[in-house]
């Protein structure tokens, strides 16, 4: 399924088509709503100079961002079976299970199924961190990076490293950097991910921006999630 045409929210049922709902926004030059009290995203229209030629080698981590909320546990907003810190402002919801066969495919990417989007919005980006899930126990964080990367939009120049996450490093992962192609901008975009086993199976961390400015103004917030991620389900 195209990124830019499929995966998103899905206004009340699967909040799966946010993206494409958002990239429709980008397209005819409004701003997307932001919340209330929130800044709002730049509009498409100010975005008139070419991005510069996008590279998957991650450069060096940016400072994380200020902390918001901390998703994850029972009873949050989004229940997962692990917790992580959210820049401020960005807000967190849960993926409801689509159990229409038509639209089940927006909330899949390869194995994996979209269960928690933190959208950036608020907080004046154009993007998510996206949880994608797969109860497949025996299943690596590098093999369920593999095959999310692999069902993405046209993935090029993917590079693997396996890190070190969570308070004083102590999980371990695996990352990705890697370009995809956006439909939208007729351009390839940087894109990345981590992954790390849970007792549920393994657990990918997405970072998605509408194009490679927003990517990599949107890193903070990544980072910080990076760097407070734990594994709490048993």
């Amino acid at each position: 399924m195209a990124r830019g045409t499929g995966r998103g929210a899905l206004a009340g049922t699967a909040a799966a088509l946010a993206a494409a709902a958002l990239l429709a926004g980008c397209a005819s030059g409004t701003e997307p709503a932001g919340a209330e009290g929130g800044t709002s995203p730049r509009p498409a229209a100010e975005r008139t100079a070419p991005s510069a030629p996008a590279s998957p080698s991650p450069a060096a981590s940016p400072a994380a961002a200020a902390r918001g909320a901390t998703v994850g546990a029972a009873g949050s907003s989004c229940p997962l079976p692990v917790t992580f810190d959210t820049a401020a402002d960005w807000e967190p919801k849960r993926i409801k299970p689509i159990t229409d066969p038509d639209l089940r495919e927006l909330a899949e990417q390869g194995p994996l199924t979209l269960v928690c989007e933190i959208d950036a919005k608020p907080a004046g980006h154009l993007g998510f961190l996206n949880v994608w899930t797969d109860d497949a126990k025996g299943t690596t964080p590098r093999a369920a990076l593999e095959s999310f990367v692999a069902a993405d939009d046209s993935p090029a120049s993917a590079v693997y490293r396996d890190v070190r996450l969570g308070r004083g490093g102590t999980l371990a992962g695996t990352e990705v950097t890697y370009l995809v192609t956006s439909a939208l901008l007729d351009e390839q975009k940087k894109a990345r991910a981590l992954a790390v086993a849970t007792p549920r199976g393994p657990l990918v961390l997405e970072l998605g921006g509408m194009d490679t400015d927003e990517h990599e103004s949107m890193l903070p917030a990544y980072e910080l999630a990076k760097a407070t991620l734990a594994v709490t389900a048993g």
